[in-house]
């Protein structure tokens, strides 16, 4: 899937809730817009032959390399919308799965990332 398929997919789950992903929509919907911000990252080191080995790399490692790339502030907007739905990818005994409202911001930050990345 592309990332704009991604997104797509993570949209239409908290859009139409069923019973048969309760529960687990908000972690799978903010997984799905994780994944668009990784694979554009990952088109971004394959465009080029001495940044291939990146895309190898683990995904903060591949973060803190992104301002050298890419205009700083682009770069820090996308760690921060990175770690914001990784950390909501993960269950907390302790916390709350995120609300549609915070998954709807992340995701159009994901969806305005993706057209500022080269």
């Amino acid at each position: 899937m592309t990332p704009s398929e991604l997104l797509a997919a993570a949209r239409e789950l908290i859009a139409r809730p069923d019973a048969a992903t309760a529960g687990v929509w908000p972690r799978t919907a903010a997984l799905l817009a994780r994944q668009a911000i990784e694979q554009a990252i990952a088109s971004i080191w394959k465009a080029q032959a001495d940044t291939a080995g990146l895309a190898a790399c683990t995904m903060r490692s591949q973060l803190t390399c992104l301002p050298s790339y890419i205009d700083a502030e682009t770069a820090a907007q996308v760690a921060y919308t990175w770690a914001a739905l990784s950390g909501a990818c993960h269950y907390h005994p302790y916390e709350l799965a995120p609300t549609a409202t915070e998954l709807i911001n992340w995701i159009e930050d994901a969806d305005q990332l993706l057209v500022r990345l080269p």
